[in-house]
């Protein structure tokens, strides 16, 4: 079994997905402040521009520009999920001293490298999955990859069926770029310009 490379570029463009272990699960609109939380205080200590972002109940979409010389976006990654899981459990946590419940279901992987298996889950310890262990990630190429991938983001709500317009969707950075003036309000389709030199 071959290990998986990621295409790490200082400085570039990068389009990710980063899903839910429980792909039917919608804890991150439930839990929306904590993962806004945790994206805060990691941007703030690993600069990056975040072009696009968007959050949907099992899945996230998003396009962040790294700062010259850094192509780091793994650690960041993995401090925003950390983060993001150590927030949702202190919010689950009963009053006073005791643990939230042990979790009566824990998740298999399904397909992939560690399909069948439970990975890093020590049940005894109270552990259970947030996140699939991997992000997608896709290095954007050029002007028009980068305008299709912000599209994307701000389209994908409507593709998922939970609203008609981009517009109507709270978690999205698209209404950021309308109050910005660099989207226009009707926005329902292409990205006709995209700042894909200096964020």
């Amino acid at each position: 079994m071959s290990d998986y490379r990621r295409v790490c570029i200082p400085g570039a463009k990068y389009f990710f997905t980063v899903s839910l272990a429980d792909r039917s699960s919608d804890l991150l609109v439930r839990e929306v402040a904590h993962l806004r939380a945790a994206f805060a205080v990691t941007q703030r200590e690993r600069p990056f521009w975040c072009d696009a972002f968007v959050v949907l109940p099992d899945h996230l979409h998003a396009v962040w520009t790294l700062p010259p010389g850094d192509a780091d976006y793994s650690t960041r990654w993995g401090a925003i999920k950390a983060r993001f899981n150590m927030r949702v459990r202190e919010a689950m946590r009963r009053p006073g001293f005791s643990p939230a419940p042990a979790p009566e279901h824990l998740p298999v992987v399904t397909s992939g490298r560690y399909a069948g298996l439970k990975p890093g889950l020590r049940a005894d310890r109270r552990e259970a999955p947030v996140w699939q262990r991997r992000f997608w990630e896709h290095t954007i190429r050029d002007e028009q990859d980068y305008r299709n991938h912000m599209a994307y983001c701000w389209r994908n709500p409507v593709k998922h069926g939970l609203v008609e317009r981009p517009t109507d969707w709270p978690y999205s950075s698209i209404h950021r770029d309308i109050r910005a003036g660099r989207v226009d309000p009707e926005w329902s389709g292409a990205v006709t310009e995209g700042p894909f030199g200096e964020p």
